[in-house]
């Protein structure tokens, strides 16, 4: 590129490395059991995952796989591209997630966009948490509507900003960087005094939250129709790629007619869909993924108690070590990796500014000794004086 867009991508690349924000892809191949990543030649453990359950890394084909199943679906949903396998899924979802009707997408983040744009109102405002999936925010924006953010999981704050032309409450249940969950009960009760739609993405709760891994609802004792919309995603729990909208029919025949991202893009890939139907009967069959889930999330959390390694609140599979500096957190996510340990440095504008952090994902695959290995190095590298505001 010669023209003045080459000299402003250059003066912006410039900027990010000044600022320790500069990204990049890795090329990452799996290297063996317990969740072992090949990087750059060197072998590590990967603690950036969301393969929660270890059915991504656990490339088992399903029973019901078969090699008739074409890999591309070739159009659109709504022109040739929806089988007979995207059917079975949305069948096999909407049985196990007890909701009406589902509607199949490439992607969490295209879900989000579509069905932002398909129920925003220009000239009307949806009510969102402050540190919501940017997705959710992209997809009301593409609408017009107007963005009121409240204060992050504060369902007092969220009610203190409602407005009388709100249409929407938006939510995460888990919060991909922090860990946390959303007040749920306190948000639904919102909805229903004032007559607001309530709209959740389960993304990194479906599979793993609740006794059957019916995600955030079923943990909190919450019923399907306390939510108007529900989205959750294949590539975390399930391991695969894609995404599902729930709700009832009404919702899904309007998104069938006005969410951009379903009628003008290519369905989910229909080998995709039948891996993603195997993997849910796995996680239906296969409870104790979440036991030994739930075990390596209390062993790590205790384990780094024990030796005084900061971490935020959270009893999710999403653990945070606070940092605040960009450049530190980049040096411990090298130092770690020196270790053999996976661990990404999140940073702006992923998370506020001032807060970058280390980002460990736990799954069922992990082993017992390489999460204490894991909390060794940590305590090692991070010793508590040194996250004190100076």
């Amino acid at each position: 590129m010669i023209s003045s867009l080459a000299k402003r991508l250059a003066a912006d690349a410039e900027a990010r490395h000044a600022q320790g924000l500069v990204r990049g892809r890795q090329v990452v191949d799996l290297a063996g059991p317990g969740l072992r990543v090949r990087i750059n030649g060197r072998s590590l453990i990967n603690f950036s995952s969301n393969d929660y359950l270890g059915l991504a890394h656990d490339q088992v084909a399903p029973a019901s796989y078969s090699a008739q199943i074409a890999y591309g679906s070739a159009a659109s949903p709504l022109v040739t591209g929806y089988t007979s396998v995207h059917r079975e899924l949305e069948s096999a979802l909407a049985d196990f997630t007890g909701f009406e009707s589902v509607c199949l997408f490439p992607s969490g983040y295209q879900a989000n966009i579509a069905v932002g744009q398909a129920l925003g109102q220009r000239g009307r405002s949806a009510l969102a948490d402050r540190l919501n999936h940017a997705s959710l925010n992209d997809g009301l924006r593409l609408s017009g509507a107007r963005l009121v953010r409240y204060a992050h999981a504060d369902a007092n704050n969220a009610r203190q900003r409602q407005r009388p032309n709100c249409d929407l409450i938006v939510t995460d249940t888990v919060f991909s960087m922090d860990g946390d969950l959303a007040p749920l009960n306190a948000l639904h009760e919102l909805s229903r005094a004032t007559d607001t739609a309530l709209w959740i993405d389960d993304a990194h709760g479906f599979g793993v939250l609740g006794k059957g891994g019916r995600g955030a609802l079923e943990d909190l004792g919450l019923m399907p129709d306390t939510v108007d919309v529900y989205i959750a995603t294949f590539g975390k729990a399930l391991g695969t790629a894609g995404a599902f909208v729930a709700g009832d029919k009404t919702l899904i025949e309007h998104l069938e007619n006005s969410a951009r991202g379903l009628i003008y893009s290519t369905a989910l890939s229909p080998a995709i869909a039948k891996w993603t139907l195997g993997n849910l009967a796995r996680l239906r069959g296969e409870p104790e993924r979440r036991t030994r889930l739930a075990d390596n999330i209390e062993r790590f959390r205790g384990t780094c108690l024990d030796r005084d390694v900061p971490l935020t609140a959270s009893d999710t599979a999403i653990q945070i070590v606070p940092i605040g500096d960009n450049q530190q957190a980049m040096q411990l996510s090298d130092q770690l990796a020196d270790a053999g340990f996976l661990v990404k440095a999140i940073r702006p504008p992923t998370v506020p500014t001032g807060t970058a952090r280390l980002r460990i994902t736990l799954s069922s695959a992990h082993q017992p000794q390489a999460i204490d290995s894991l909390c060794d190095a940590l305590a090692h590298l991070i010793p508590t004086s040194a996250l004190e505001p100076q």
